[in-house]
């Protein structure tokens, strides 16, 4: 039996009750994608989760890939690679794809909605799996030549790898010393190494192409150090013809020289990448090809990044879902202790969810997975308004400045809660059970803490939050945001819901203050003003998490309200069999707020009396 629990209803009630997205269907750049098409996707893509993907991830995780370090490989088990191909096989990995090299036009709303049920299912399969998506990348930023690449990478299901950290640099990528040097016949060769590289060694593939960011030796223009003097390189794992795809034989100098033993998703390589060490392998150099334009390196990397972080918080929410609805179909089973209105000796025992601490938890786990999978697919469709843009030949600055500033709070806030809500209340649930290997939970939270360390801890989302999407921005896309949430507070609402408009209310109030209290520290650090002080840069960084978990709550909040007035219009009128269902919109949503969004104002608290005695300690107290 599949370890797997899905909630395909609720992904459709977000996508079409809640967020319109059937309005985007069937017509301009979906044309092509009905509302009945995008259904019948989501529901084969949940039922190949559950059946062809999650059977192989207990035995992925206990007999995980072993590093040859004489061939420079490390295979998959073979119960991995049966669900890895059944998911290539399928062919709905061409969502990710442009149509241009034979993907499928679709709105980033419904890839994101469909890659819940297979990173939830068993993530590693995305990952091995993200070939098609670099090839977008490839071709919206390449040359003819990198375009015919993409189209290469997509026709041969090529794997592909984001190359950035380096041993000595870690999140510091403008420290990086990997270096790269022209070749007459404009390839180049690269030489370094790189760690933590997901995904760069296996037999999955015939083929893997290393997307990698160095720093060009002698050329001229802008550069030097920092991240300004990088470029992004395709570097394959085995040349191949550029016109035809075909293999030619020869290995690349590029080398796995160690597979990283982890804590979590074990199947998932984690590889340290060598290149054009005359010591190791064949001593081949390493060639690859400039990827555009020279010193673009960063913004075509960003491309990456930004969908590895919407990856991460994806994934995060799918777990902390499967968790719940493990740990629900666990509690209503699970027979332990008398109601505690019967205090007779010989009172019949009693299923867990009459335990009212068992209720709370189980509420705690089902707002926290509904509301971050709603933020997931609210986020997603700013990006789907970038995109429309994009195929009318516009630029919609506002939707690409929301989605920036939403991602570090679907990474960071995402990944955060669910780690924390998965160890705390799913896996308690279960009791001294819940630590056996003989349910998922305890390997789902092993799986979990990853998300909040790569693609950036959440202390680097928490700076990118405050730094660059709240100041750089000038505040507009938050404010854009505020607005909405101020909109919909103004609305008259249903009656029901008042008490949990008015926690919202406040929590806003707390949060805007919270930012406003940042920007006077901020300007406070400004050595060149009279009164400046430049230790007061330290205040504002130890609020840039606090920051981040705050707005993620108040966001959380307004979507679980929004989708609470969604249902109580529906049981306003006949409901059917999904009654229950939306009872549990309602519920979930007033639960959020009154249980989280009082918390608020302490965290204001916290954020306002902030000084700068933890940078004054000697270090010797530490």
């Amino acid at each position: 039996m599949s370890h797997y629990k899905s909630n395909l209803r609720d992904v459709e009630f977000n996508l079409f009750e809640v967020f319109g997205r059937d309005k985007i269907l069937g017509t301009g750049a979906y044309a092509d994608l009905d509302v009945d098409t995008a259904k019948e996707i989501l529901a084969e893509i949940e039922r190949i989760s559950r059946e062809d993907l999650a059977p192989s991830m207990v035995e992925s995780d206990r007999t995980p890939p072993v590093f040859d370090p004489v061939t420079n490989t490390a295979p998959v088990p073979a119960a991995f690679k049966k669900s890895y191909d059944a998911w290539m096989e399928s062919g709905f990995w061409s969502l990710q794809a442009p149509a241009e090299v034979g993907g499928t036009a679709a709105p980033q709303s419904l890839i994101w909605s469909s890659a819940e049920f297979i990173l939830g299912a068993n993530a590693p399969v995305w990952m091995y799996g993200c070939g098609p998506f670099f090839s977008r990348v490839v071709f919206e930023n390449g040359t003819d030549r990198d375009k015919r690449i993409a189209e290469i990478m997509v026709e041969r299901l090529w794997g592909a790898t984001m190359v950035l950290t380096e041993p000595d640099a870690g999140s510091d990528v403008g420290a990086g010393k990997t270096f790269a040097t022209a070749n007459e016949d404009g390839s180049w060769n690269i030489s370094g190494v790189k760690r933590f590289i997901t995904s760069a060694e296996s037999d999955l593939q015939e083929n893997i192409m290393h997307l990698v960011l160095a720093r060009p030796r002698g050329v001229e223009g802008v550069g030097g150090p920092g991240t300004k003097g990088l470029s992004l390189f395709l570097v394959p794992k085995y040349h191949f013809d550029h016109r035809t795809g075909e293999l030619t034989g020869e290995r690349n100098g590029v080398y796995v020289t160690n597979v990283e033993h982890k804590m979590g998703i074990k199947v998932s390589n984690t590889c340290e990448l060598t290149f054009g060490d005359p010591q190791v392998g064949g001593g081949e150099p390493a060639q690859g090809w400039l990827l555009g334009e020279v010193h673009d390196g960063i913004r075509q990397m960003f491309d990456v990044i930004e969908n590895a972080r919407m990856m991460v918080g994806t994934k995060a929410i799918a777990t902390l879902s499967t968790g719940y609805l493990n740990a629900l179909e666990y509690a209503k089973t699970r027979v332990q202790g008398a109601d505690l209105t019967n205090n007779a000796k010989d009172a019949p025992r009693v299923t867990i969810t009459h335990h009212p601490d068992v209720r709370r938890s189980l509420l705690v786990q089902k707002s926290f997975a509904e509301a971050m999978r709603a933020l997931v697919i609210y986020t997603a469709t700013w990006q789907d308004d970038v995109s429309i843009a994009k195929h009318n030949g516009e630029t919609n600055q506002l939707a690409v400045d929301v989605n920036d500033l939403l991602l570090p709070i679907v990474k960071g806030y995402g990944s955060e809660r669910s780690w924390t809500i998965l160890g705390t209340e799913s896996l308690q649930t279960l009791g001294g059970s819940g630590f056996l290997q003989e349910y998922p939970i305890e390997q789902y939270v092993r799986d979990a803490k990853i998300d909040t360390l790569y693609e950036g801890t959440t202390a680097i989302q928490g700076q990118d939050f405050f730094f660059r999407k709240i100041v750089k921005n000038q505040g507009v896309a938050l404010g854009h945001l505020a607005g909405e949430i101020k909109s919909f507070l103004a609305e008259e609402g249903h009656g029901e819901l008042k008490e949990s408009r008015a926690l919202l209310t406040t929590a806003l109030a707390d949060a805007e203050a919270i930012v406003s209290h940042m920007f006077t520290d901020l300007l406070s650090s400004d050595p060149s003003s009279a009164s400046g002080d430049i230790g007061n840069i330290y205040k504002v960084a130890q609020n840039t998490s606090r920051l981040l978990m705050v707005l993620g709550d108040v966001i959380c909040a307004w979507l679980l309200l929004r989708q609470a007035e969604v249902a109580l219009e529906r049981l306003g009128g006949d409901a059917g069999k999904d009654k229950s269902f939306y009872e549990g919109k309602v519920a979930a949503a007033k639960f959020f707020a009154s249980y989280n969004l009082p918390k608020l104002s302490a965290e204001r608290a916290i954020a306002e009396a902030i000084d700068n005695s933890i940078m004054e300690l000697d270090e010797a107290a530490f």
